[in-house]
Parts: C-alpha cells; structure tokens; sequence
C-alpha cells in the first residue's frame, strides 16, 4: 500500500499517543492537558477574558468554567474585574502557579525527548520544517472554499479540488 495514504491515520495515531504520554506525565503533578494548556496560554496572555482563552485552547464555555473554578480553587489563578466591562472578569496566574508552568514546560520537554529518541537532530530539523508547512496549508484550507468535482471512480463520490498553487508562492 502506499504509505501517502496512511498519512491521516499515523499523524492522528502519533497525536492521540503523544497527547497521551503528556497526560499521563501531567498526571503526576495532579494536572490534566487542559490544564496546562490554561497555564501556559495564561503566561503569554495574562490579562485574557475567560471566553477569549476558550477559543485558544478550543473549549467550550461550560467545561471553561469548570476548569477555570477549579484552578482558582487550588490558587493557580485570579479572576479580576475587567475596567472597560464591569460584566467581565480578566484572568490571572498567581505566584503559585508560576513553579507549575515551569515544570509543565519540563514535562513537555520529557515528552518531546522521548518521542523524537533515536531520530537526530538534522531529520527533526527537517520534520518541523515539513510539519510547518503542512500546518500553514491546512489553515489556508480554512479559508479556501470547497471546489467539489465528481471522482473519476464512482459517479456517487466526490472529491475535493483545490485550485492549483504556483511554484513561485507557498
């Protein structure tokens, strides 16, 4: 078989095991995945509403909340007043949880050496080059609109086509 066919299948299949050998690392420390992703986007953007760290960790309101009350329960964060809404509340990382990111950022490192053993530096060079690439067409295939042509297979099917990108842009 082809290998190109399986790409989906292994990059889903090396996401969902490498997510999971990062949980059960965080596990150890008394934090799930969201949490860290929380802790860590809280760092680059201290100050976030609530429903703006929802999107950028992709959760939805109510598990947001939940998460939220928790982590201000264990004093790993604060909710403040927002001044331009009196509605709103800004989110904060206390002092308590600034170890906690450290050693989040250590787990990931752990993680990361454990999935790449055996792979040397010029081939991971070259895989996070080519995973950036990817990464960049799949967000412009966002915003691409759907062109949909019969495949020439079964008159039933249909295939997605994408107009064609000059050699010249990336």
């Amino acid at each position: 078989m082809d290998k190109a066919k399986q790409f989906g299948f292994l990059l889903k299949d090396v996401s969902r095991r490498y997510v999971s050998r990062f949980e059960q690392l965080a596990s150890e420390i008394s934090l799930t995945l969201l949490q860290c992703r929380v802790l860590v986007n809280l760092h680059k953007s201290e100050g976030i509403s609530q429903a703006k760290l929802g999107e950028l960790t992709d959760t939805d309101s109510m598990m947001m909340v939940r998460i939220l009350d928790r982590m201000e329960a264990d004093q790993l964060l604060e909710r403040r007043p927002d001044p331009a809404d009196r509605r709103a509340r800004r989110l904060y990382l206390t002092k308590k949880a600034k170890p906690l990111l450290d050693e989040v950022w250590r787990l990931a490192d752990t993680t990361r050496a454990e999935v790449f053993a055996g792979v040397g530096k010029a081939d991971r060079d070259v895989f996070m080059r080519v995973l950036e690439s990817i990464h960049e067409n799949v967000c412009a295939l966002e915003q691409a609109p759907a062109i949909w042509t019969a495949s020439p297979n079964s008159k039933t099917r249909a295939k997605p086509k994408r107009a064609a990108r000059s050699a010249t842009s990336k």
